[in-house]
């Protein structure tokens, strides 16, 4: 029986009309800062690419800089700001700021100087949503981006950043916004590329790709493709819920991604889960894609106020819109039966 793929907040299969922009891509022979005819193609081909993903970002007249993915981003608007941030960020930003801002039970972040923070728009480990005060300086738009609706012309933050392989575009390329006016300074230079803030030859094949993918996740969205992906996943809560009454699913009653779902049982540690859904062919997480492979306690449950051991025993449930019943189903049904032999035991 074919696997089942529930760690879509971690990365995403590669959408067909990425693939097959990257495959026209690479037929460009030209280096987009080159004068020649072969060079314009190339720049062309990059700037129309750049006016689609601004487009679906809602950042028309914003500055959309392409980077290797979110983590580059971060660090171009951060590094040596002195920003403050929540520990519920992903690592990429807490590696530049001070996790100083309070979290609550419910994952909402409090911000004194929005102008001196930074916040993202959704966890990746709990789906929960946060409410973006008016003159944020920087928000991660990652997880958000393809799945909820939001302009980044809207949102009154000065600089933003996303990664393509989020949304069905290819991994190792990315992009950071900025509201137009605004100065960084650039941490990789050279031949001036990206206006100045970020050297070296773009990566046109993947900017093709993620242009194309950004694309098609807002017609996705805007389809209403992630209401039926909510209603699905709340589905999935009650059914699971049903047989573990004790099991908490965090930021059940705030505003979360639609296709997220945090669960823990306190005692049943999730990197067991891990291998034994995976060992079932499910591929769900323990948190976080971001420690190079390693499971480690959840840092965001931690700051909600989850001890140790609830901690340790979470998992993350990200599906697809793909994911029809029969799937969910056959996942339910085997986390049922892990759980009962762990309950079995555990008394």
């Amino acid at each position: 029986m074919s696997r089942v793929y529930l760690d879509w907040n971690a990365t995403t299969p590669l959408r067909p009309e990425a693939r097959a922009a990257m495959v026209e891509a690479m037929d460009v022979a030209g280096n987009p800062s080159s004068v020649h005819a072969e060079g314009r193609a190339a720049k062309m081909a990059m700037e129309r690419a750049r006016e689609r993903i601004a487009a679906a970002l809602g950042a028309e007249g914003a500055d959309v800089v392409f980077t290797s993915g979110a983590t580059e981003a971060a660090a171009m608007v951060l590094a040596g700001c002195g920003m403050a941030c929540a520990p519920v960020e992903h690592d990429a930003v807490k590696a530049w700021c001070e996790t100083s801002l309070p979290v609550d039970r419910d994952g909402a972040v409090t911000i004194a100087d929005p102008g001196r923070s930074a916040l993202q728009l959704a966890n990746s480990e709990t789906g929960v949503i946060q409410d973006l005060p008016e003159g944020l300086a920087v928000s991660d738009l990652t997880q958000g981006f393809g799945k909820i609706p939001f302009a980044f012309n809207w949102l009154g933050v000065t600089a933003g950043f996303v990664s393509a392989h989020k949304l069905g575009g290819p991994k190792g390329i990315g992009a950071l916004i900025l509201k137009k006016g605004t100065d960084i300074l650039a941490r990789i230079r050279g031949g001036g590329q990206e206006q100045g803030r970020r050297a070296g030859t773009e990566n046109l094949i993947g900017i093709a790709g993620f242009a194309a993918a950004a694309e098609a996740a807002q017609s996705d969205l805007e389809a209403g493709l992630w209401e039926e992906v909510a209603a699905r996943r709340d589905a999935l809560e009650a059914r699971l819920a049903a047989v573990a009454p004790e099991t908490i699913f965090v930021g059940k009653a705030c505003k979360r991604l639609p296709n997220t779902i945090c669960l823990l049982t306190s005692g049943w540690k999730g990197e067991t889960q891990v291998m034994q859904m995976d060992l079932a062919g499910f591929a769900v997480s323990a948190g976080s894609a971001c420690s190079s492979g390693k499971i480690r306690t959840s840092g965001t449950l931690q700051a909600m106020g989850y001890d140790d051991a609830q901690a340790q025993s979470a998992i993350r449930i990200s599906i697809s819109p793909a994911l029809d019943e029969d799937q969910m189903n056959r996942f339910a049904d085997a986390w049922e039966s892990a759980y009962s032999r762990w309950r079995d035991r555990n008394g």
